[in-house]
């Protein structure tokens, strides 16, 4: 399983509006610069985040992004499911009786190992929040000292 450019770049844009919240609202052009990802695919994403109820946007000069939430009650599989679709290895994952996504559904032998892929896929996004990544950026990148090395 690929989760695609938007949910990367969704997910990083996210980050980089929540560590940059506390100015007020965030515009696209301050994301798509820090981020190096075009505005016009960020705004592409942030529109789907909005209608998820992630950010919220305000007009007008000093407009911008803003999360709807805080970064600690935002997960990682709230922006991935809604910028991606389910977490799922394979479509038969999210078959039913009802729907069946693959002709073989309820006769598949492997139908339970990737449950179990999708379901440990899930846990692990739904466990970590846009506020551990922001910790995370702060504590590993986000003005550290770096010994510089005078040896020739």
């Amino acid at each position: 399983m690929k989760i695609s450019t938007k949910g990367r770049y969704g997910l990083e844009a996210l980050v980089d509006l929540a560590i940059h919240s506390s100015e007020g609202c965030v515009s696209l052009k301050s994301i798509s610069e820090r981020c190096g990802i075009s505005e016009a695919y960020i705004l592409q994403i942030f529109l789907i985040l909005r209608r998820a109820g992630i950010v919220e946007s305000v007009r007008g000069a000093q407009g911008g992004y803003m999360l709807a939430k805080s970064p600690s009650e935002i997960t990682v599989g709230d922006v991935l499911t809604s910028l991606e679709g389910p977490l799922a290895p394979v479509a038969c994952c999210t078959s039913t009786n009802e729907n069946p996504l693959c002709e073989r559904y309820g006769k598949c032998a492997t139908v339970g190992f990737w449950k179990n892929v999708m379901k440990t896929l899930n846990e692990v996004a739904d466990s970590i929040t846009i506020n551990d990544l922001v910790e995370y950026y702060r504590n590993n990148f986000f003005n550290k000292d770096y010994e510089i090395d005078y040896y020739i």
